[in-house]
């Protein structure tokens, strides 16, 4: 592998504009529609409201998407959001509907952690050097 493990996310959810509001509300973000990109129309509705990304920039980009079949919610997977100070965003997180998992926390050289639940059940993280 020559480049960061991680390229792009998913993060999978049941009510689109709701979990929409809490990221953009947590984040100070504004998420943009994105085309299907998939020319097979049959597996049913699918739709995605991407982050915003800059590809001059150290990190991956992703999405929250919305898939006819797909489980959301009580997944394996953990995606962690920059921060500058990570106690910002999550002192975020319940006005904009979700839970606060675990409260600003150190993890010694690598900085801090905050964990939460989104509107969707999904667990997300969030991190910073300060």
């Amino acid at each position: 592998m020559n480049s960061n493990p991680v390229g792009w996310f998913e993060i999978y959810v049941e009510d689109m504009p709701r979990a929409q509001a809490f990221y953009e509300s947590v984040l100070t973000v504004s998420l943009e529609a994105l085309e299907d990109p998939s020319a097979d129309k049959s597996q049913g509705a699918f739709s995605m409201m991407t982050f915003p990304s800059d590809m001059e920039h150290y990190g991956a980009s992703g999405a929250l998407v919305h898939m006819e079949g797909a489980p959301v919610g009580k997944n394996s997977t953990l995606v962690y959001f920059a921060c500058e100070d990570c106690a910002v965003e999550a002192g975020r997180v319940v006005d904009a509907g979700g839970v606060l998992e675990k409260e600003k926390m150190a993890i010694g050289e690598y900085g801090f952690i905050a964990l939460a639940i989104d509107t969707e059940g999904n667990m997300i993280g969030f991190h910073s050097q300060a």
